[in-house]
């Protein structure tokens, strides 16, 4: 990947967070948990990224360039108030050096593959030793399977995916 490209995109990334780490000061009652989303190009990490924060899912979606962001609040026992800062990250191997650094400090990692391509359920091997060799150790993983609508041309059965 072009250096320039790398470097605008991490600048980006790192004003998102900024931002957001300044909205947060507002509210002291919020409890703030960072997530990644993981895993290869294709699988619908911008999708379900979409679905959460806007309630939306556009299946015409441009492929991820280093990282998308958003954000999704809820209120819990009507006095606390919970915020999830999500990062998308690129599938590509291209983006791989930028989208690590943001391992740093996050609570949870869903990495998802296509139930209905077996390549990417298998390139979940890869990207658990992305996660053992960037994340803290605590970290929360979750393996999501998605386009379960597509059920009749499932590849990877749900026992597989247990």
């Amino acid at each position: 990947m072009d250096a320039k490209l790398e470097k605008v995109t991490a600048k980006r990334a790192a004003q998102k967070q900024s931002s957001y780490e300044d909205d947060d000061e507002q509210n002291d009652n919020a409890a703030l948990f960072k997530l990644i989303i993981i895993g290869d190009t294709g699988v619908g990490k911008s999708c379900i990224l979409t679905r959460l924060t806007k309630g939306d899912c556009n299946e015409e979606h441009n492929v991820t360039i280093g990282v998308e962001f958003g954000n999704y609040a809820m209120m819990v026992n009507d006095d606390t108030l919970i915020k999830l800062q999500i990062w998308d990250t690129a599938g590509q191997e291209s983006f791989r050096s930028i989208t690590r650094i943001f391992y740093k400090g996050s609570h949870a990692v869903m990495a998802v593959f296509d139930i209905t391509t077996r390549e990417s359920f298998e390139n979940i091997r890869d990207w658990r030793k992305e996660i053992e060799n960037n994340a803290e150790e605590d970290i929360l993983c979750y393996l999501v399977g998605n386009f379960a609508d597509l059920e009749e041309e499932r590849k990877v059965s749900k026992h597989e995916a247990l």
